[in-house]
């Protein structure tokens, strides 16, 4: 049986120290607001990149700590990184956004791969695990090929890895199969051959970004009875008004037409007296295929805000403002 997806599902990426480290005490309250959102089931979305792993054993420490009965939760795991010992003074992978963590991680994609990635991950979640799982990033591991040969290899890798996945699900030993990807032509390619029962969009469905690719991929899911999970709804940040746009950082000089759209939408967001978290996360669920978001938070009050993002109300006035600026296609 599928897992039904929540409105909301939290995002557990801060449990594994990225880019700031937080002490047990504010990784403990992190989730005890998840658990005490009202979502229905509650759904944490990990990786084992994450931390290289530090994320799940963080969750599972919190989970246990608070006493949750393991039947309670749902918990995803992104599969495809897979915990080393550290050997150097800081980890390989992702230098610089990980803070103070104690492992390093190395990519493994393949059938043998993907399984030792869900077994030690179940191990780092103990006494809890893994009931919704997928190939994490399968988008960049693709981008690495060094040629065409190497790329159709990584596809194949992709294809092995889901087949293990598949076997998993046949097992009961997972409910659900997925895929999240920043680049949706990856996520079109995975579904042409695999029965995927969800996909995770990431800075590709946002007010700001929504290429028709994105949207017709939307409506080929759809047909395919996939549930879409969409994810930073933000663009990384850049629509609340940082200067990260898609995990890179930016500035008025080198990317001057996306701060000026930027600009516009705050406008109307001030017009409409809505908050451009409020447009962002609404706008998801413009779309019939869309049934959640996935929202990250460092801190625990926000986890509350975020909840109630996910049933706030944007006058249909707005989006037709937005249209009418320019700043949103037209077919959406």
């Amino acid at each position: 049986m599928n897992t039904p997806f929540p409105k909301i599902i939290f995002g557990t990426s801060s449990l594994g120290n990225l880019f700031v480290e937080l002490d047990e005490q504010t990784k403990l309250k992190l989730v005890d607001a998840a658990l005490n959102s009202g979502s229905k089931p509650v759904v944490f979305d990990s990786a084992g990149k994450y931390g290289a792993g530090l994320a799940l054993e963080s969750l599972a420490q919190s989970l246990k700590q608070l006493d949750v009965n393991p039947d309670s939760v749902k918990i995803s795991n992104k599969l495809g990184w897979k915990r080393t010992k550290l050997a150097t003074a800081e980890p390989t992978f992702e230098p610089g956004a990980w803070i103070n963590i104690k492992h390093d991680a190395v990519q493994d994609i393949s059938y043998q791969g993907i399984l030792n990635c869900y077994q030690q991950g179940n191990e780092l979640l103990a006494p809890y695990k893994a009931q919704i799982v997928s190939v994490h990033d399968p988008d960049e591991y693709l981008a690495a090929a060094e040629n065409d040969d190497d790329y159709k290899k990584r596809q194949q890798d992709i294809l092995d890895a889901y087949k293990a996945l598949l076997e998993l699900k046949e097992l009961g030993k997972v409910e659900s199969v997925g895929v999240g990807s920043k680049d949706v032509s990856v996520i079109d390619f995975i579904s042409d051959h695999i029965k995927l029962d969800w996909a995770m969009f990431a800075c590709s469905l946002t007010p700001f970004t929504h290429p028709e690719k994105a949207l017709n991929l939307l409506k080929k899911l759809g047909k395919q009875d996939v549930t879409i999970i969409n994810s930073a709804v933000f663009n990384a940040g850049f629509l609340l008004g940082s200067d990260n746009l898609d995990y890179k950082k930016v500035d008025r000089s080198s990317h001057p037409e996306a701060y000026a759209w930027r600009d516009k939408f705050q406008v109307l967001c001030d017009k409409h007296q809505i908050r451009p978290a409020e447009a962002c996360v609404q706008f998801s669920f413009l779309f019939e295929q869309v049934k959640s978001i996935a929202l990250n938070s460092s801190a625990p009050s926000r986890v509350t805000s975020n909840t109630e993002l996910v049933n706030s109300r944007v006058p249909q006035a707005f989006w037709q403002d937005m249209r009418n600026a320019g700043l949103m296609d037209c077919d959406v």
